[in-house]
């Protein structure tokens, strides 16, 4: 079977809600990860067969395919470029990768970017159902699934919670747990670890024309007294907002051709994309699946945990790669070496090619060759992506 190879991946400093992103509408946003790669492979518009773009508030300034708004907008794109948008849920545009990768593996496409976006700010999460349900136009729980599932409340929060009893964690293990995601990602800023893939931002501040190139939720001042004494969502619960992803804007884009394409346009690879999986299970703990998805991936690529170099686990709340680590035995230390979604945000449709963006550059920073990609997603879904470093 043909190979995909991904040969840019870049993705915007995140921004906090109501933030240094807040002001830029998301169609804008955007585009400016899907320009990133047009200008640093040096493709014409002509070159590109398709954009697939992740979002999962399509409603608003992100309704009528923000993907193809995206395209549009975007300074090296243009009409002749078609687009798609998809929603699967947080891991919409690891999907995307994965169907771009798809296109190239089939022979039926040469060069596809994955991309994804979401401006929590001016779209908030939530909002798609809660403005119809307020309106009176429906409830996305139909009288089948009622049927199925009655009386469930599909909620993420109430899943992590779940996770932490299953697994036995403790609210310290939680908190421990993302103080590490912020000293990482303060190491990893200061560092520089960061730099090849972040796409600044012209943003407006009081102060001034600026650019935006720093993850606003890192806590600098980040101590496991401050993140401890952070207010329990549920008093009876252990999860905390300080032990929970960040609300957060952003993009990501990443460049998949085929070798036909290398060739043709003399395109350096960053990584070969070695092994796609999703896979689906329990809806209602929901957050569980990518322990399972991981099993079966390394299964059908013939590999160990302990072949793959580097981890990115998303952390949606902190007992899912927690619990990651637990069913699977990895190494902590090869774990969201630099921080994860507790520090550096998530903003819904882009993370899954943001945290490829950050895999990627990971692996050939450290002079590493093979990473592994998974994400929880709302319904209990869960994906994984394999690539190898080149």
């Amino acid at each position: 079977m043909p190979n995909a190879y991904i040969v840019e991946a870049v993705r915007t400093a995140g921004g906090r809600r109501g933030g240094r992103l807040a002001g830029v509408h998301p169609v804008d946003l955007a585009a400016k990860s899907l320009d990133a790669v047009m200008e640093r492979s040096g493709l014409e518009a002509k070159a590109v067969d398709d954009v697939v773009m992740g979002c999962v508030s399509q409603g608003g300034e992100q309704a009528m395919q923000v993907g193809r708004n995206a395209v549009l907008a975007s300074k090296h794109l243009g009409e002749g470029v078609p687009a798609v948008t998809i929603d699967r849920q947080c891991g919409s545009s690891q999907q995307a990768i994965q169907f771009a990768a798809q296109a190239v593996m089939s022979g039926t496409q040469d060069v596809v970017i994955a991309a994804g976006v979401e401006s929590m700010s001016r779209v908030p999460m939530g909002s798609t159902a809660m403005f119809h349900m307020k309106e009176g136009l429906g409830n996305y729980k139909s009288p089948g699934l009622e049927e199925k599932y009655p009386g469930i409340q599909w909620s993420q929060f109430m899943g992590a919670e779940m996770i932490v009893k299953k697994h036995g964690f403790t609210k310290d293990d939680l908190d421990r747990f993302a103080l590490s995601s912020h000293l990482k990602a303060i190491e990893a800023t200061k560092s520089g670890a960061f730099t090849d893939e972040i796409v600044p931002v012209q943003i407006e501040t009081p102060e001034g024309t600026e650019m935006h190139t720093v993850d606003e939720g890192i806590r600098f001042d980040a101590t496991l007294e401050s993140i401890s004494s952070v207010k329990l969502l549920n008093p009876e619960g252990t999860i905390t907002a300080a032990t929970s992803s960040q609300i957060c804007d952003g993009s990501s884009a990443v460049l998949v051709v085929s070798e036909k394409a290398l060739k043709e346009y003399g395109l350096t690879p960053l990584a070969r994309i070695h092994n796609l999986t999703v896979t689906a299970g329990d809806p209602v703990i929901m957050l569980e699946e990518p322990l399972f998805a991981t099993d079966r991936a390394l299964q059908r690529a013939g590999m160990n945990i302990s072949d793959i170099d580097l981890y990115e686990v998303n952390e949606a709340f902190a007992p899912v790669p927690l619990a990651w680590l637990k069913h699977t035995g990895a190494d902590p230390d090869k774990l969201n070496v630099n921080g994860g979604a507790i520090a550096l945000g998530h903003p819904l449709g882009a993370s899954g090619t943001k945290l490829m963006a950050t895999l990627v550059h990971a692996l050939r920073a450290r002079g590493k060759k093979y990473g592994l990609q998974t994400m929880c997603e709302g319904g209990g879904v869960a994906n994984v992506t394999i690539i190898e470093a080149m």
